[in-house]
This record gives C-alpha cells, structure tokens and sequence, in this order.
C-alpha cells in the first residue's frame, strides 16, 4: 500500500517505531546461522518495514530443500498468531521484555512448541542457541525458563493464546464497530490459513475439463459457482445474472505441480477476485446492448479502463473473457441468428499503474497466459492493449499529466483501488504488523483522489466498478458513499438476492474471510455515469 500520493495497492507502510537492537536486517536480508536464526531475522526484517513477499524468497533460497518447509511453516504461522504470541508473553515475564530480538526469539520458540508440535527439546534447545548466534546470549536464560514453562502444559498456553484475537488492537476494535455481528468469526477466521483456488482460462478449457486434469495429476479440487445479480437500467432484461465458476484446491500445491500451468490454462486467483472481471464485463455488455438497440451501430470502437492494474490477475481474467469464443465476448456472433453482429468491432484496453517493477509483473503474467498484445494479434483478436506506468490520481488519457481538464473516452473503468489489504490478511499476515491506524485515513484520501481523477474520464452511461481487498468500511461503503455525495452523476447499480457471496451494504456487497472454505475480504460497488 502506497499512501497518499500514489496509486499502488501492495507496498506496504514502513513502521518507523524506534528499536532498541543489534541486528539490523540489511535491505538484502543476507542469510546465513540456522534455520530459527534466519527466520529471526526475517521476522526482525518485517518488523523494519519489509514486506513478507520481499523477504519470504531470500530465506527459503539460503535454506537446502530439506529444510525449507519448516522454515516457511514457522515463519507464516509465527506472523499469523504474532499479536496472540506477544500478548501471551507480556503474562509469561515477571518484567517487561522491551529488547524486539529477545521478544522476536521467544515468539519463534512459543510456536514450535503450540503449533507446529516440535519436541519440546528440541523446541527450546534450538531456540536459546539461536539467540547466541545473534548476540543476545545475555537473554538464553530467560528464553529457556520462559520456553520450560510453557512447554510443561502447552495446550493450557494454547487455548490463551486462542482465546482472543491476533490483531493489533486498534484493528481489532475498527473491526468491532463494523462487524459487530461477524466480530468473532471474522477475527478467528483472519488467523487461519487461506485456501488456494485457481481460475481456468475460459479461452482455452472449462472449468468442468481442468478439473479432471487435476483428478489425473492426483489433485482433488471443488468446483465453486457463485452467481452474481445486479439490476442494469435500460436493459432489456429486469436482472442480469451471471455464473463465475473456479476451484478450490483441497491441499495447497505447488503451481509447478499443476497441470499445463505454464501454458497458462490456469491461474492462481481468490475466488472473490474472480468476481471482478466477469461484473464489469457484463455491465459493459449491458452498456453496448443498449446502445446497439438505440442506434443500430455495431461498428463502434469500445475502450475500457483497467485502473492500478497490477500484478494484472484481474486484467488478465477480463482479456480472457473478452478473447474467448462464448457470449461473454464482445466479439461473439449468436450462431442462430444470421443477422447478429459483435457489440464491438475494435477494443483498445489501457491499464496502468505506477510502479514499473509491478508493471513488469503484468507483462509476466500476461506472456504466460499467451495474452500480450502480439498474441492476441496472431489470434485475430480486434483487441488493442497498452500499459501505462503512470499515477492513478493525475493521469489523464491522451493529455499531458499536467493538463487541467480529462474528457469522457472510456466505456468501462474496472478499479482495483489501492487500500490496506486487510481482507488478504490470511495470506499475508505481515500486514497485521505493517499497517498502522493512520493508513486508513490515508488510504482513504487517496482512493478519493483516484476516483475524483478518473469520474470525469467515463462516458455517460459508462460503468465504474470499484473493488477492494479491505474489510474496514471507511475504505469500502464509506468511500462509495461520500463518493455518491460529491457526484450527481453517479448512480449505484444494486446488486440482487440472486447473488450468493458477500453481505449487502447500502452501497455494494462486502465479503468477509470468515471460514477455512471461503475467499478473500473483498468488496465491490458498482456505479453508472448518468447523462448530465
């Protein structure tokens, strides 16, 4: 999460609490000691304002293969109750442990010996000499009789720890006043593990055929649908109702592991981001049914908007949608109807975002899925993409980022707004210790400001499609709200019962990661631009 004067939605806040320490993590995290000290010092890293995707790789690349499961079991499982660990230690001293390496080491030992089930010997042993190799043998004695004592009844620790929630606290009491009623599961559910789900280029294959492939390569795997429903005015139809299907691994796998991955027939997505794509896509079909209706011109060139883009899942979903062969393509002719024609005879897709790194994720994930712009040329696909590397709060399509006034030129925004990522805690635990309170505000400024900058850029009866990976509802409903206030020519598109995920605010429809089945925390809003 980039804060108030960009439009990134991962690089997370740094906190630049003082430290009392020896240790300074260099930004390279050079590894080296054994495994608990290189996971010390990984978690030291974090603490300093590096994120776990910038640190997770350079420790399990220093570890043999061997060792590299413990390594990643540890780490990951130490972050996700790391809030739990600290409170539970602040009972376990007769004195304030202020030292972070100290605290850090005896957090490590407390999971071996609570979770992840490692002989109390060996637990304890391993935890004190990894404090000597990084000079804090003053403290050996208090890790050890701390370590000792806990492990004499490690399932009455266990449950302390269970007992609450492993937030920081200013998190956990937001949480209390926006899901009162979800309070307990959702702070339980956001310390467990994430399942992992796939999404199947509907270009290539079906949902129904990967899964047999897996069955071959002795992966089991759920089919989940969710249906989506959402009123579009001045469509011929009162609901429109779509399916998104994908799949829910049943064990986490490697992606090396899945079949034709590197062909791109699959990709790893949570199933509540797999929502986006398919909504935006078909209310920018409801827009072109309209207007085909109203004056018979198919021969129009559409352009759409994939707004902070990166690392481009949800772009690259939308081309495969727009690139396949049904009716969920633009370019698609009803077989039975000898007069049909496309809804859209070119399409020039932009995306952008603001970090060239990320930029160049995008292109790796879109070469992968053969969905860069010279595949979908050799395709015969009418489809014109260009990425951007450019702020989502000052850009301007076609005009000099100083220019003071944008025009109307997209059809559909699809806006993956920047936000604390708070829904995607399960996967990256690191945030419950990077984010601060203060990043809320921020980032709300700042998702302010990219709506405001890309509004006017929307024709009149174009549709915008807000999402985030939050569950704090000043980022989300809030946001849609005084968003809707300043703007008379916003109308909220309602979603309908027909829709099985998510819970209904008065603007939009939030999930939650409450269970080990379910997705993300993501919420989507979806507006119309009315004609002025």
């Amino acid at each position: 999460m980039r804060q108030t004067n960009s439009a990134s939605k991962n690089n997370a806040p740094r906190n630049n609490a003082p430290r009392n320490n020896k240790l300074k993590p260099s930004s390279h995290l050079i590894m080296n000691g054994s495994v608990r000290v290189r996971v010390i010092r990984t978690l030291l890293a974090i603490q300093d304002g590096h994120s776990l995707s910038s640190v997770l790789d350079p420790l399990l690349n220093s570890l043999h293969d061997g060792d590299k499961g413990f390594a990643h079991a540890l780490l990951l499982t130490t972050l996700r109750q790391w809030h739990a660990l600290a409170r539970l230690l602040d009972t376990l001293a007769d004195n304030p442990i202020d030292e972070v390496e100290v605290r850090t080491t005896i957090q490590v030992g407390l999971v071996q010996l609570l979770y992840l089930e490692v002989a109390d010997h060996a637990a304890i042993h391993e935890t004190v000499e990894a404090a000597k190799e990084i000079e804090f043998a003053h403290a050996t004695g208090l890790i050890n009789a701390i370590l000792r004592k806990v492990a004499k009844n490690p399932s009455k620790f266990r449950k302390k720890c269970d007992k609450k929630h492993s937030l920081p606290n200013w998190l956990a009491y937001q949480l209390k006043q926006d899901w009162s009623e979800q309070y307990d599961a959702l702070t339980q559910g956001l310390r467990q593990v994430a399942p992992m789900f796939l999404r199947v280029n509907s270009a290539v294959t079906s949902v129904e055929d990967y899964q047999q492939s897996l069955y071959g390569a002795e992966i089991d795997a759920d089919i989940v649908e969710l249906t989506t429903g959402f009123n579009v005015a001045n469509s011929s139809e009162t609901t429109t109702i779509l399916s998104t299907k994908g799949l829910r691994l049943h064990q986490t796998t490697a992606v090396n592991a899945l079949p034709h991955f590197s062909e791109g027939i699959a990709s790893v997505q949570d199933m509540h981001a797999q929502l986006a794509a398919p909504i935006i896509n078909k209310a920018l079909m409801a827009k072109l049914n309209a207007e085909k209706s109203d004056t018979e011109n198919t021969n129009n060139e559409i352009h759409i908007l994939d707004a902070c883009a990166a690392p481009g899942g949800k772009l690259a979903h939308w081309l495969e949608l727009l690139s396949s062969n049904d009716s969920s393509s633009l370019f698609h002719v009803k077989q039975d109807d000898a007069e049909a024609k496309p809804l859209a005879s070119k399409l020039k897709l932009t995306a952008i975002d603001n970090e060239a790194p990320r930029i160049e994720r995008i292109y790796d994930n879109l070469q992968r899925l053969n969905l860069k712009q010279q595949d979908l040329e050799q395709a015969e696909k009418n489809i014109a993409l260009n990425v951007v590397c450019a702020d989502a709060t000052r850009w301007q399509h076609g005009k000099n980022k100083k220019a003071a006034t944008n025009e109307p030129v997209f059809d559909a925004i699809l806006l993956d707004s920047p936000c604390t990522a708070t829904g995607v805690i399960r996967r990256h635990p690191d945030i419950s210790i990077l984010r601060t309170e203060e990043d809320i505000e921020q980032t709300a400024l700042l998702q302010a400001d990219i709506l405001h900058n890309l509004w006017p850029q929307l024709k009149a009866g174009g549709y915008l499609l807000y999402v985030t990976c939050s569950i704090l509802k000043q980022e989300n409903v809030e946001q849609m709200q005084d968003f809707i206030t300043h703007h008379n020519d916003a109308a909220v598109i309602e979603f309908t019962e027909a829709c099985n995920w998510g819970i209904a605010q008065t603007i939009g429809r939030q999930c939650l990661p409450i269970d080990s089945e379910s997705g993300d925390g993501f919420y989507y809003a979806l507006l119309q631009k009315t004609a002025e």
